[in-house]
């Protein structure tokens, strides 16, 4: 499986930073802007290579594994700015089929890669096998608008790539809660290059780790000394980890070191995977809610009342049955009424009751299912007025009082983008709070996944409102920062449904 190809970043320098920071880096000078001061002339352009690792490794994936620099080169006294173009391709080809890392930009004077991103350009741009060591071609171009002269230097360095291991992992098994059916396996939670986690209810019996969704090869199995293998070949062998005993367990894998440890915790799993909103609003329909990515016991809808659209409504644990539903616990509840009570057959059939003065707003739903601590919280929601890009991969990067605003559309709750994004980290803000503990959204998918190109959800957090950290009995939510990774720089699209709290992030 090979990773998706991945633009690097150049380092941008001065605009950002501040006068005195200016001054004592080595490339660049106060008077920045005033290029007849700044090289008077004379300055040749010579481009060097600072390699920190020539084998790349998966294990040190977010580490500088090079940097090309160089000097601003000449403007021939004119005074104009000088554009910068960066072009990377195997040694010996003439720059055919480059890959452009700096396309035409001005006040760049390096360019970083790490690990990561090197490898993914060595194996999807310039066809690079693993283990096998390459050796590549820099040369840096330098344009002056009003001066014919193309300034160019260039550079050699080499590095080795390494073969990624899989960004998704799944449990199976008899031992497993989705059992052998590999089209439903259990899936692991990503923390970091191949870091997997899980925690749940295993059950006497067996297990392995399916690497792809409905495929039983390649997978990883038990190998000697308990370590992983990975199984390739229905030839292989098919050993699995046995589960001796019922109990609820912390499963944490990494492939790096091919380690798997089994941790008997005193946690409890959500008896429920699935929970439906039902009642008049819906038609008696099942409409299934959104399991929040931090924790397993809540579940969320957000939803649209029109005008005359309310009435009463419960919870269903499975879609279309009408036991083992969650309910209010006196008959028409006023929807502030928090209390709710697992009914395991018909009766009582207590419900909440949505009065038509209620309606013609917009509210959210969030229910926590933890035995004998049932809760139905539900509030008015009403739309921000702009949501903001935030981060390196954006325009305006890490400044939130200038972040980037979207574009609001004839929906009230739903915002769009298109424009440039570098490769880099992107979150969402709602109102620019200056301490950074405001409303976000962020990646339900953990920190520095990739956006999936589809409409996913997200995670929304505010982490000054009480109400909304309330909800969470186990999580502080002010230690939550989770970004997207965007490792194609180019044109994107991004749409927002703040409502739904769902994003689509897709290159164009």
């Amino acid at each position: 499986m090979k990773p998706k190809y991945t633009p690097l970043r150049p380092v941008r320098r001065g605009l950002a930073a501040s006068a005195t920071a200016l001054c004592i880096l080595a490339l660049t000078a106060c008077s920045d802007n005033d290029y007849t001061e700044l090289d008077k002339g004379h300055d040749l352009l010579t481009l060097t290579v600072n390699q920190a690792a020539e084998q790349l490794s998966e294990a040190t994936h977010a580490s500088e594994a090079v940097t090309l620099n160089w000097t601003t080169g000449t403007n021939h006294g004119n005074g104009n700015r000088i554009d910068y173009t960066l072009e990377i391709a195997p040694a010996g080809t003439d720059f055919a089929n480059a890959y452009v890392a700096v396309d035409h930009q001005t006040q760049v004077y390096s360019w970083t890669a790490t690990h990561e991103n090197l490898n993914a350009l060595l194996r999807d741009k310039f066809y690079a096998t693993e283990g096998q060591d390459i050796a590549l071609d820099a040369r840096v171009t330098a344009t002056v608008s009003g001066e014919t002269e193309v300034q160019t230097s260039t550079a050699t360095f080499s590095a080795t790539p390494y073969q990624p291991v899989t960004s998704t992992l799944y449990l199976v098994g008899d031992a497993t809660p989705s059992g052998w059916d590999a089209a439903h396996a259990t899936e692991m939670k990503r923390t970091d290059n191949g870091k997997f986690t899980w925690e749940g209810n295993l059950k006497t019996g067996s297990l392995k780790f399916l690497t792809t969704l409905g495929e039983w090869i390649p997978s990883y199995n038990k190998g000697a000394d308990d370590k992983m293998v990975l199984r390739t070949s229905f030839d292989d062998p098919d050993e699995q980890w046995q589960i001796t005993e019922d109990h609820f367990y912390r499963v944490d894998v990494n492939l790096l070191t091919l380690e798997m440890t089994l941790t008997q915790t005193d946690g409890e799993a959500p008896r429920f995977d699935n929970l439906y909103f039902v009642g008049q609003p819906t038609g008696w329909g099942f409409v299934k809610m959104v399991k929040d990515p931090l924790d397993s016991f809540l579940f969320r809808y957000g939803r649209f009342f029109e005008n005359g659209g309310g009435g009463e409504f419960k919870f269903g644990t499975a879609e279309g049955a009408w036991e083992n539903m969650l309910k209010a616990t006196q008959p028409n509840a006023p929807y502030t009424d928090t209390s709710m009570a697992f009914i395991a057959g018909y009766d009582p059939d207590n419900k909440w009751f949505l009065q038509e003065s209620e309606t013609g707003k917009a509210y959210k739903i969030c229910v926590d299912i933890r035995d004998g601590r049932e809760r139905m919280m539900m509030r008015e929601f009403v739309p921000y007025e702009m949501i903001y890009l935030v981060g390196d991969a954006t325009p305006n990067g890490w400044d939130l009082g200038n972040a980037t605003p979207m574009t609001a559309t004839d929906d009230p709750f739903v915002f769009t983008w298109t424009g440039t994004l570098s490769a880099g980290e992107l979150k969402f803000s709602f109102d620019k709070q200056s301490d950074w503990n405001g409303a976000w959204l962020m990646n339900s998918a953990g920190n520095g996944v990739e956006p999936t190109g589809q409409v996913e959800q997200g995670l929304f957090i505010n982490k000054s409102d009480d109400y909304l950290k309330g909800q969470y009995l186990e999580t502080n939510i002010g230690d939550i920062d989770n970004k997207w990774r965007i490792m194609s720089a180019g044109s994107y699209t991004i749409t927002i449904n703040q409502l739904e709290e769902t994003v689509s992030i897709v290159k164009n």
